[in-house]
């Protein structure tokens, strides 16, 4: 019998708007670099800080997902296992990739001079495509499957893992590029299920913060 019941199924449509944000990110990548040619005393310390926290992002998102999903799909529907096996086996080359884009980061982080750049936006367009394959497959295969067979507290879970674990310095600049690709019910929603700390400091600074910086990153 599947764990989640047909009236008591997650909402697993809602990890559309968090590959987004990271198509988003990726594609934004030859343009937010190349900015910094024009205006690097300005332009650095913004940029450099949006892209280690959506690549910190991703690091939990995948860890998330390597905890709390797959070893239960494989549990669950064991005449799945190959496809989720062979899904979870992309994290490996994905980390790869991502451990690359980090690398590149701090390289031109340290030094923003265009060789650097172009290394750093290639880093980053390999992971998008990377990733992209991976999300489109991942939407397409595991996400109907994930709510068939896990309940809505275990998919609850996934985000409350992602707050706890998340290493970037900016935990708004992250539920603020959620939030962006939700309906206004869905972000009501949203903050109404935050733990009481993180309601607090969004609905005070973060959002604001959030608004300040997205607008000057993408000026």
């Amino acid at each position: 019998m599947n764990a989640a019941s047909t009236l008591d199924r997650p909402n697993t449509r809602d990890m559309l708007g968090i590959h987004q944000v990271f198509r988003d990110a990726f594609a934004l990548a030859p343009a937010l670099v190349g900015s910094v040619c024009n205006d690097p005393h300005d332009r650095v310390a913004p940029v450099a800080s949006y892209y280690a926290n959506v690549l910190a992002m991703l690091h939990v998102h995948h860890e998330g997902e390597d905890e709390l999903v797959w070893p239960k799909l494989i549990e669950r529907t064991p005449m799945q296992a190959g496809l989720i096996e062979r899904m979870q086996s992309q994290h490996e080359g994905l980390l790869d990739a991502l451990n690359e884009a980090e690398r590149r980061l701090a390289q031109w982080t340290a030094d923003p001079d265009i060789e650097h750049g172009a290394g750093l936006a290639a880093a980053l367009a390999t992971l998008g495509v990377l990733c992209a394959a991976h999300f489109d497959e991942e939407e397409r295969k595991i996400l109907p499957l994930a709510a068939e067979c896990i309940t809505v507290e275990e998919w609850g879970e996934l985000p409350a893992h992602a707050m706890r674990n998340f290493t970037g310095d900016k935990i708004w600049l992250v539920l603020g590029l959620v939030q962006e690709q939700m309906p206004p019910e869905a972000r009501t929603t949203m903050e109404a299920n935050m733990p009481p700390p993180v309601r607090e400091m969004w609905q005070g600074a973060g959002r604001a913060e959030f608004e300040s910086f997205i607008t000057a990153l993408r000026s």
